[in-house]
């Protein structure tokens, strides 16, 4: 029993590995990331609970597929976070470009008004 929950969690792990081996060179988004981190964590814990009752490989099968959908959730939900306060920044950045093009303008008003 003890060798198959080590093939079992030796088998998770390379998939792991493989899955982080073919992401090319550009880190994993915050989608991605809890995705992966709530597969491992479902699949280890799973695998745990699997082999209590003699079935390791099930257990980290059916835990991996729960807490990657779990992880997928709880990313998507920061992704979609981290998107919303990048296009506010944009937006208070484009603001404040626009509050200083003014500023430089009644400066420029007020210097004319001082010539004449």
């Amino acid at each position: 029993m003890n060798k198959r929950w080590v093939l079992s969690a030796g088998f998770a792990l390379v998939l792991c590995l493989s899955a982080v081996g073919c992401s090319d060179s550009q880190p994993l988004s915050t989608r991605e990331e809890g995705t992966g981190i709530g597969a491992v964590l479902g699949a280890g814990t799973g695998a745990i609970i699997g082999a209590a009752v003699g079935h390791p490989a099930a257990g980290a099968a059916i835990g991996g597929a729960l807490g990657g959908v779990g992880g997928f959730a709880v990313g998507n939900q920061m992704q979609n976070q981290e998107n919303q306060n990048a296009q506010t920044q944009s937006q208070l950045q484009q603001q404040q470009q626009e509050i200083e093009n003014q500023r430089q303008q009644i400066e420029q008003m007020k210097g004319e008004q001082e010539t004449e």
